[in-house]
């Protein structure tokens, strides 16, 4: 016979109890979890969308007023010469 770890059955009790206490709410809650879900996950896109597009124009930034910067050392180098 396999001993019965008590962990184990805490957690199988939680989880049967939190269905039982949520499964009343679903027909009333799933209509509107698909749409929360869709909606969460547009905002997450665009989200992506604008940290990128922010990210590639603080690189551009940094590297235009660098002075690594190829398009400013021919102007450099005739300020020198």
């Amino acid at each position: 016979m396999v001993p019965v770890n008590p962990n184990n059955m805490t957690k199988a009790a939680i989880g049967i109890g939190g269905a039982a206490l949520v499964s009343p709410a679903l027909p009333v809650a799933l209509p509107v979890a698909i749409p929360v879900l869709h909606g969460l996950a547009g905002i997450a896109v665009v989200g992506l969308g604008i940290f990128s597009v922010g990210s590639l124009v603080v690189k551009a930034t940094g590297i235009l007023n660098s002075k690594d910067n190829p398009l400013n050392r021919k102007a450099e180098e005739s300020k020198t010469s």
